[in-house]
């Protein structure tokens, strides 16, 4: 039986393991923390935009188990907040553990508080990967999905210091790059104005810590929109790592929307200040804990890869999230895992890869950001199905779509319906 090893339990290496044990493989996912979902523990944003093709199609495509299992566990299903159409939004309490069971039921086994910090390598490829406690875990084929974010001192040398965010370095240790212990020499993305990394977009507030009132609108609607006088004003957008929501409406209002707590659309927002907002007087982060102060700090390694997400110069390597490219979002993540996870068990098996087609949105993504990542002004900005430069391109190449019907015709064309399913199954 192929043995997969995936170094990073996010949402891009959950789904690279739920597709390697869709595909038959033995898989083995290695996560930093004691808890999966990385960013996903504080996200929960989905379908929003042009999210809603990419996830339609890889649902098409025989891949959306993880979809799925997002599905059953959301608090709010199409809504609308400025700039963005037709959100679901999921419950960051019930879904770290449905997506666990989930991928225990499919025979992954889930190591925790496995931080990899050494590779035994025969030639250009890997044989084990050893965590810093020591134990090793040898494997067919890898994929790295350990992300771009932290460690701490990028985030005290590029941002405003540690933040105490969900990622949790101090008590964890930071992100270690599986391709960069390989020797992959890696890329790191740059804001618009050329500084290197960007500030993760959004943070969390202990819903109870609010007034009544925007409690129960946030429970019964999901959104709170409230203008911001003039003197409150805080405009980090030039900041974020998530370009989807730079728009004006993100500085001139507090804009929250409910995952369980209430997620506030801005990188960080003064203490000071957020508890003169009527509403807001007793305000608490959740996160990250000193979310008055700053945010994690991302996009400092991302690895080579080519359109089959392969990384360059390691042959039993693939990645996926944003150890792919300037992807930004759950959704991305997913899409990308599974497609990493496919390719792992191909790769394995000596099997032909899988390059999505161009006629698809996923398939178009994965290209034109390695397309893009290749020029100066490509490295400067980031790419979301859901708004921004991958969006206006998507429109602009008719692929956005909300038509399912439509959009599994789309993938029936580009022959790729039900590809990810279980050879031999649906």
């Amino acid at each position: 039986m192929t043995q997969v090893v995936i170094a990073g339990g996010g949402w891009a290496g959950c789904a690279a393991a739920y597709e390697a044990a869709t595909q038959g493989a033995k898989v083995t996912l290695l996560e930093r923390t004691d808890m999966l979902l990385g960013t996903g523990l504080v996200g929960g944003i989905m379908r929003n935009n042009g999210r809603f093709t990419a996830t339609e199609e890889m649902i098409a495509m025989g891949g959306g188990g993880i979809f799925e299992t997002i599905e059953k566990n959301l608090r709010h299903k199409n809504i609308s907040f400025p700039g963005h159409a037709h959100a679901d939004l999921y419950d960051i309490g019930k879904t770290p553990g449905a997506i666990a069971r989930f991928l225990e039921e499919l025979g992954v086994t889930i190591c925790y508080q496995a931080r990899v910090t050494k590779v035994q390598m025969d030639g250009g490829r890997i044989k084990a990967v050893e965590t810093e406690k020591g134990d090793v875990y040898a494997g067919d084929v890898f994929v790295d999905a350990t992300g771009t974010a932290g460690p701490m001192n990028n985030c005290s040398k590029y941002g405003n210091g540690c933040a105490m965010c969900v990622l949790r370095c101090p008590s964890f240790g930071g992100r270690v790059s599986l391709a960069g212990l390989c020797g992959v020499t890696e890329q790191i993305g740059k804001k618009a104005d050329g500084s290197v990394g960007a500030m993760s977009g959004s943070c969390k507030l202990y819903k109870e810590s609010l007034s009544e009132e925007i409690q129960k609108q946030l429970n019964e609607t999901g959104v709170v929109v409230v203008p911001l006088p003039e003197e409150l004003v805080e405009n980090h957008l030039s900041m974020k790592a998530c370009q989807q929501y730079a728009l004006k409406e993100f500085a001139e209002n507090v804009i929250l929307l409910d995952t369980g707590h209430a997620k506030l659309m801005t990188p960080y927002y003064p203490m000071e200040k957020l508890r003169r907002i009527p509403g807001f007087e007793n305000a608490r982060y959740e996160d990250p804990y000193a979310g008055g102060k700053g945010n994690s700090m991302r996009y400092f390694a991302m690895a080579p890869r080519d359109n089959h997400l392969q990384i360059e110069g390691v042959e039993n390597l693939f990645g996926g999230g944003e150890k792919a490219g300037l992807l930004v979002g759950h959704t991305e993540a997913i899409v990308t895992g599974v497609l990493a996870g496919y390719n792992a068990v191909q790769w394995a098996k000596g099997e032909p890869l899988l390059e999505l087609s161009r006629k698809t949105a996923i398939g178009e993504a994965i290209a034109y950001v390695k397309e893009q990542m290749a020029t100066e002004k490509g490295m400067g900005l980031k790419y979301t199905f859901s708004g921004s430069t991958l969006f206006e391109h998507m429109k602009e190449l008719d692929l956005y779509e909300t038509d399912v019907e439509a959009i599994t015709n789309r993938v029936k064309e580009a022959g790729l319906y039900q590809v990810f399913a279980p050879k031999g199954g649906q």
